[in-house]
């Protein structure tokens, strides 16, 4: 078997040797999804950034041109009224907000929880890529595997053919072995034609993994044996809890959930904003300075606003302890992919073992047939057979093999090692 694991890794003409660590390399550089998600966790970056500068100085500039009737005054509208006047005038205003009782930084701290849970998402999304270039890759190198097995297999029945025909020529064999050695070549080859037709499958399922549109041809190479699976479970389990991304993204929304509660609860408290303007008008009049310039303070004090902040704040405290259940459901899910996991790869490896001591009667049987065979004892049905199993044995064995392997890259993705 070992042989056709060696046989798998020779490149086929007109065709690229993948390594899995390369296929995973092109899969991060150039799958548009993971792309997707970098861009959004950067872009979520900026958020707080946003969010923040409500704490900073606004500084405006103002440029006034303004023709009226000079001495009238606003009237309807208007509690009080403003005299308007003919004027051109250049100006700044500033505001800063001095104290708003933490409401902004809590904001703040929400956004920046946002954009790290983003980031955290962006990592699992990673981990899925990598998943899916892990599965795509082992499936090509079993039907690489299988490919070369039913080659094999019909060059066998092929000699076997002509070795009958031959022998059935000087009348040591009969027609009716000929005509079973023929349709053993027929079979032989239809299980070939299907073989390759899983390859070009495979193919496919590699490239869309990868990143491309089109379907490249690869010659993948055996990434060797995985490290020993452990038998503690539960040690998995406390490592997968601290090692999956969509974890930590969720620890990171009910951050960000808690820390908008408490900004909404905040919008009911006072806001203590300092003002400023300067400026010159661009022509004197009378009853104006040439320059104007202002210093003050403003407290806004919300009293009643039809309950909307005490609602608000409602709201944000429930969807913060719905995101919280929605990690503790997270975790329950986790424990259990896990401790599956665990069970499929162990049932992998002991089907490992299993179709390997196969393989080793399946090669026994046929010799035991062949001689046979020659010796005149047994029949071409009983040889046929001995070699189908074989073949199957040796398909077996491969498939089993990388089946193994998938479970246990199944295994690293629950327990948060693919990232």
């Amino acid at each position: 078997m070992r042989v056709l694991w060696l046989l798998a890794t020779l490149p086929v003409c007109g065709q690229s040797v993948l390594t899995l660590a390369e296929a995973e390399a092109i899969a991060v550089r150039n799958h548009p999804r993971l792309a997707s998600w970098r861009l959004a966790a950067e872009a979520a970056k900026e958020a707080p950034k946003q969010t923040a500068a409500a704490l900073k100085p606004q500084l405006v500039a103002n440029f006034t041109g303004v023709v009226a009737e000079n001495g009238s005054q606003v009237g309807a509208g208007n509690l009080t009224t403003s005299a308007i006047f003919s004027r051109t005038a250049g100006g700044f205003g500033v505001n800063q907000v001095v104290w708003d009782f933490g409401r902004v930084r809590a904001l703040t701290a929400s956004m920046e929880a946002r954009a790290s849970a983003l980031g955290e998402t962006a990592t699992a999304v990673r981990g899925e890529v990598l998943l899916r270039v892990r599965e795509t890759y082992f499936r090509m190198l079993s039907t690489q595997i299988q490919l070369r097995a039913l080659r094999e297999n019909l060059e066998t029945r092929r000699l076997t053919l002509r070795q009958i025909s031959a022998l059935a020529k000087s009348n040591l064999r009969s027609t009716l072995d000929v005509s079973f050695a023929e349709l053993n070549v027929a079979e032989a080859e239809l299980l070939l034609n299907r073989a390759e037709s899983d390859v070009r499958a495979a193919e496919v399922e590699l490239s869309a993994a990868l990143g491309y549109a089109d379907t490249r041809q690869y010659t993948v190479q055996d990434p060797g044996e995985p490290a020993a699976l452990t038998a503690d479970a539960d040690a998995m389990v406390r490592e997968a809890m601290g090692g999956r991304a969509e974890l930590a993204a969720l620890r990171q929304q009910v951050r960000a959930a808690k820390q908008f509660a408490e900004s909404e609860k905040r919008q009911a408290l006072p806001t203590l904003s300092a003002l400023g303007a300067a400026g010159v008008y661009g022509f004197k009049d009378r009853d104006l300075h040439r320059r104007y310039e202002a210093l003050g303070l403003n407290l806004n004090i919300p009293i009643l606003n039809g309950g909307q902040f005490k609602s608000r704040a409602a709201e944000a405290e429930l969807r913060a302890e719905a995101v919280a259940q929605d990690l503790r459901e997270m975790e329950v899910r986790v424990s259990r992919d896990v401790r599956a996991a665990w069970v499929e790869a162990e049932n992998a490896r002991q089907r490992l073992a299993l179709t390997g001591s196969v393989l080793e009667q399946a090669r026994r049987t046929l010799r035991l047939a062949q001689t046979r065979y020659e010796l005149g004892l047994g029949t071409i049905v009983e040889l046929s057979a001995a070699q189908l199993s074989r073949t199957s044995a040796e398909v077996g064995a491969g498939v089993a093999r990388f089946d193994y392997l998938l479970r246990r890259s199944a295994l690293d993705f629950q327990m948060g090692n693919l990232r």
